[in-house]
């Protein structure tokens, strides 16, 4: 899975576009970032940036960004209404998807060791990043703002992380900056069937991790209770994890439960509907649908759509698609107005940037088409990775049918664990037909090398052995994903609906054709290389699996024939 990033650096400048858009132009050249948002405030004479990618990319982009920053913004002659320290004031990395909030704080400590070294900016680390538990905040990074930058720099226990020294006439300008990691923040409002902001703000005190004060007596009118140190007790909400509160919307002319979402690991999207919706159930009130402001992470969405089928018993191995409508219908995202997922989710907005077509984009027809033309590519490798995943949709297709099969209940998740398999293994297929033409355009790619001094040469021959053994490890990896295809079919044919045996029979035979298919590219490919001794170990395990694969493609359609001959 690709790993992807979200990075939100503030910068202390709300006012002078021509400085925003030189600092949000840095962020975009290239093309390799996903600039998402661009906010100015006036006031607080500061802005707030939003743009996704891939680590490296956004780490590049965000250096870049704090470097015109600092070009351009003298932080000696800065004001504004919001708390800051720096030209850059704070910039946290957000784990989006295939990455933990473990690696992002790794990230985030190399970006901010970037920053001090390569631009001389000092860096603290907050949030995730932090070196020390009192750093965590924010707050304490940030005490006493760029004013209090002279007293802290080079002073044991206050010093910034990285890029510590006296402080400067270069400090001076561009203040100091908080690189930090925190998980994504999901901001998403509760529609309620009432006009009432009192009983939504009772429902949101309800669920919020803070809470509501006590009060003596228990009554609403009882005074506050204080601790001995004068501060309210609080009466702790249900879900961790959370601030919300209750308004009226009148552009819909309704309450809602308005609410952020700050670390989903403990209160995920689909935990917290169900959350409002028993609270607001206790007080009378219906939770009709669900607004997510601004964008949301994939992950979010499908564990949401998960759920609810769970809820159903109904198999959980079906397309993302399929699985994104369930958590739309059933927390009424769409209630308000349309939820385009193209438009929502972070992944889908990065995807829809892409200007290659893929080959797994195209109609059958055009996939036909494309591989008939005279082409080289796509070749035997993409079609033999293409049959694999048939052969995986085949054996998840048998898995779904019979986890909703009449009679068949007490057993849909002993099915939907076969088919979520299934549906990993088609996916991991899927990605494999595209990277196979692609290892197939990198050899082609050398040929285009020059070849006129020794150097070169010696560059253009280091470049096609790495190819080589590139195009031959790829469909070595479409035969074992293919040869993981068994598994499925061999426990549909043998457990599945029988009414759908021969379906399991197909995907075995189309599963071994992709296996043996992908071990011819093997070996031709193979022959390429230089390194025998490498060669022959891949060669050695790609025959194995071919063998293998004949005999369990044997022994599923013999297990086929027997049912249907029945």
């Amino acid at each position: 899975m690709k790993q992807i990033i979200e990075c939100v650096p503030n910068f202390s400048e709300g006012r002078d576009k021509s400085v925003i858009d030189a600092i949000t132009a840095e962020i975009e050249k290239g093309g390799e970032v996903k600039l998402l948002d661009v906010d100015p405030g006036e006031a607080t004479n500061r802005t707030v940036v939003t743009f996704v990618g891939e680590p490296r990319q956004v780490m590049d982009a965000a250096v870049r960004a704090v470097k015109k920053a600092a070009e351009l913004i003298d932080m000696r002659q800065h004001h504004g209404a919001h708390p800051r320290m720096g030209a850059t004031d704070v910039l946290p990395l957000i784990p989006v998807s295939g990455i933990t909030l473990e690696e992002c704080a790794a990230l985030a400590r190399q970006l901010a060791e970037r920053i001090s070294a390569e631009l001389g900016i000092p860096t603290y680390c907050y949030e995730a990043a932090a070196f020390t538990p009192e750093r965590k905040n924010l707050a304490v990074c940030r005490e006493g703002e760029y004013e209090a930058l002279p007293e802290k720099m080079n002073h044991e226990g206050k010093a910034p992380d990285f890029g510590d020294r006296p402080y400067d006439e270069q400090a001076a300008r561009t203040g100091a900056t908080a690189v930090g990691a925190r998980d994504f923040l999901i901001a998403v409002n509760f529609n309620l069937n009432t006009t009432s902001t009192r009983r939504a703000n009772a429902i949101a005190f309800d669920v919020r991790e803070k809470g509501r004060p006590m009060r003596e007596g228990g009554k609403v009118t009882g005074k506050p209770v204080k601790d001995e140190n004068g501060n309210p007790v609080m009466i702790p909400g249900t879900l961790k994890g959370t601030k919300a509160i209750g308004w009226f919307i009148d552009e819909y002319g309704i309450a809602q439960v308005s609410m952020n979402i700050t670390d989903m690991g403990v209160t995920p999207l689909h935990k917290a509907f169900d959350e409002v919706s028993r609270a607001a159930a206790a007080r009378g009130i219906r939770v009709t649908g669900t607004e997510i402001v601004g964008l949301i992470p994939k992950r979010a969405i499908i564990d949401a759509g998960k759920h609810y089928l769970r809820m159903q018993q109904r198999s959980l191995g079906i397309p993302d698609s399929e699985i994104i409508k369930i958590a739309v219908k059933s927390m009424g995202l769409d209630e308000l107005k349309e939820f385009n997922p193209d438009e929502k989710i972070i992944e889908y907005m990065l995807e829809a940037d892409k200007s290659s077509k893929k080959l797994v984009d195209m109609t059958c027809k055009a996939f036909a088409d494309e591989t008939a033309s005279e082409s080289p590519a796509p070749g035997g490798g993409s079609i033999a990775a293409y049959m694999g995943a048939l052969a995986a949709a085949l054996g998840t297709m048998v898995a779904n049918l019979s986890a909703h099969k009449a009679g068949w209940d007490d057993r849909w998740e002993e099915f939907s664990d076969v088919a979520e398999q299934g549906r990993a293994i088609q996916e991991r297929l899927i990605h494999l037909v595209d990277e196979d033409t692609e290892a197939f355009n990198r050899i082609m790619a050398v040929f285009a090398m020059p070849k006129k001094s020794a150097e070169e040469k010696a560059a253009r021959a280091a470049a096609l052995e790495a190819a080589t053994l590139y195009a031959t490890e790829v469909p070595l990896r479409t035969m074992k994903a293919a040869y993981e295809t068994f598994d499925v079919l061999e426990a549909m044919a043998q457990n599945g609906n029988p009414a759908s045996v021969s379906d399991a029979g197909v995907g075995a035979l189309a599963a071994r054709a992709a296996v043996l298919g992908a071990h011819l590219n093997v070996r031709i490919n193979a022959a390429g290389l230089k390194d025998r001794a490498k060669a022959d170990a891949l060669l050695d395990e790609a025959a194995g699996i071919a063998a293998k694969a004949c005999e369990r493609e044997a022994e599923i359609v013999k297990q086929v024939n027997a049912i249907i001959d029945k």
